[in-house]
């Protein structure tokens, strides 16, 4: 059974008000989803990446696909969930009132 198999989320029993709620809801869960995606394929990627390049020897040119990709990875969590993660947000307001204070 899947989410939109429940009686409660299909679009006739939802409220009216609910209805965008739902859709919203329903793009934020695809969009984490595609995110998961991405760094599943990121991980077996660059550990098949990693693998040749160890076998191979010579220079360890992996670690720019390995970073730069990590880059793309990064921006596309932080489209999905929004700003930094909570131990970076806590940082900031920590920092804020720092600054206040020594005002």
């Amino acid at each position: 059974m899947t989410l939109t198999d429940q009686p409660s989320l299909q679009p006739e029993v939802v409220a009216p008000g609910d209805r965008e709620k739902l859709a919203r809801a329903k793009q934020q869960v695809a969009a984490i989803k595609g995110f998961y995606v991405h760094l599943a394929i990121y991980a077996v990627i660059n550990a098949g990446l990693f693998a040749i390049n160890f076998v191979s020897g010579g220079p360890w040119w992996v670690l720019w696909v390995v970073g730069g990709w990590g880059i793309g990875v990064i921006a596309h969590a932080v489209g999905v969930f929004g700003r930094a993660p909570k131990a970076v947000a806590d940082w900031e307001a920590r920092k804020v009132k720092e600054i206040v204070d020594r005002s």
